[in-house]
């Protein structure tokens, strides 16, 4: 079905006699007597099969070339229309210029019709195309696609054009005035203390850091969540080298820890104001009198390098101690008594 043969006239009997191993044919079985009849047919329908061929060649080779001339008139079409002028420039009627700044404030009710009409002719295209009657032909499946390709350009036109550009977020005047912006509207906590500014933004639990981008300058902060700024003014001067930025791992908020810096500057001159309690002061004036203290001076001679020899040192020999001199007792002494039991000492 659906094979241009199929129109021929005896086309059955022609390939039931041509092809003698074919049991169905168009969802019909073949039967032995039209199997017959069809080969004693034959003689008389092949020529008739090859004519019908040959008429359907030229049909063919006709539908090709009001094809092509059909296409190249269409392509011819749009050129003009996307090109006012003949050799593809664009002219303008000045009068008509100025009559369209007068009436831009308000449409005329001639401009909403013609465009109402515009619309209706491209619907009542849409559908006479397809209500059109064609044949199954190559060409015409390429001429489907074409007219479906044109509806798809003609509708993205039309998106791009109801599309508003958003202008880009100015963070910055012309002045050099940093702004407040929360474009991601995620909630935050400023904490000011005396030592330091305390930053908490309520990130998204799951987001990925890589996703955040931080920077500390000295009179704001900016951070860049997905693409979309947050920009926050301190009220206080900060150090941009001695920030740091952290996230907690059960919240996944971020926290920015912000130091102060001890001297405002203003514009011409340094206002120096002391951010530091009575217990620091005092802590540096004894550090700078530490500073200020003498101290002992050292042989740079003594500092050298130990000897390896004397690591190990000899044994002292002692000398020998003396046998005391033997006391032998006196006769005369009153205390001695002569024992003869006692043997002699040596």
């Amino acid at each position: 079905m659906g094979n241009p043969c199929a129109s021929f006239d005896h086309y059955r009997e022609f390939v039931v006699a041509t092809l003698p191993q074919l049991k169905w044919l168009d969802g019909k079985e073949i039967e032995p007597s039209e199997r017959i009849k069809a080969l004693q047919d034959y003689s008389v329908i092949e020529p008739q099969i090859r004519e019908q061929e040959k008429d359907h060649c030229l049909k063919r080779a006709k539908l090709k070339e009001e094809a092509q001339r059909k296409h190249q008139e269409e392509d011819t079409n749009e050129d003009k229309r996307s090109n006012s002028g003949s050799d593809g420039r664009w002219y303008t009627d000045i009068n008509s210029t100025l009559s369209s700044l007068e009436s831009k404030d308000h449409l005329q009710p001639a401009d909403i019709q013609e465009h109402s009409t515009k619309k209706l002719d491209t619907s009542e295209d849409d559908l006479e195309f397809w209500n059109k009657p064609c044949l199954f032909t190559p060409e015409s499946r390429l001429e489907t696609l074409r007219h479906m390709e044109k509806q798809r350009k003609n509708q993205e036109k039309l998106s791009e054009k109801k599309k508003k550009v958003k202008p880009p977020r100015t963070l910055i005047t012309e002045n050099g005035k940093a702004l407040n912006v929360n474009e991601p509207k995620i909630d935050f906590s400023l904490n000011d203390n005396e030592k330091q500014i305390i930053l908490d933004l309520a990130v998204y639990r799951y987001m990925d850091t890589s996703l955040i981008d931080v920077d500390v300058q000295p009179t704001y902060v900016r951070v860049m969540i997905k693409g979309k700024p947050f920009q926050l003014v301190l009220p206080a001067e900060v150090k941009p080298d001695s920030s740091s930025a952290k996230r907690s791992q059960t919240t996944g908020h971020l926290v920015i820890c912000m130091p102060k810096v001890g001297e405002v500057i203003t514009g011409g001159q340094r206002a120096f104001r002391s951010m530091k309690p009575t217990s620091d002061r005092s802590r540096e004036q004894t550090n700078a009198r530490s500073k200020h203290m003498e101290k002992l001076e050292v042989d740079p001679s003594k500092h050298s390098f130990p000897d390896v020899t004397n690591i190990v040192q000899e044994k002292k020999r002692t000398p020998r101690r003396q046998s005391e001199p033997k006391i032998i007792p006196n006769e005369e002494d009153p205390t001695f008594e002569d024992n003869p039991d006692v043997p002699p000492l040596i």
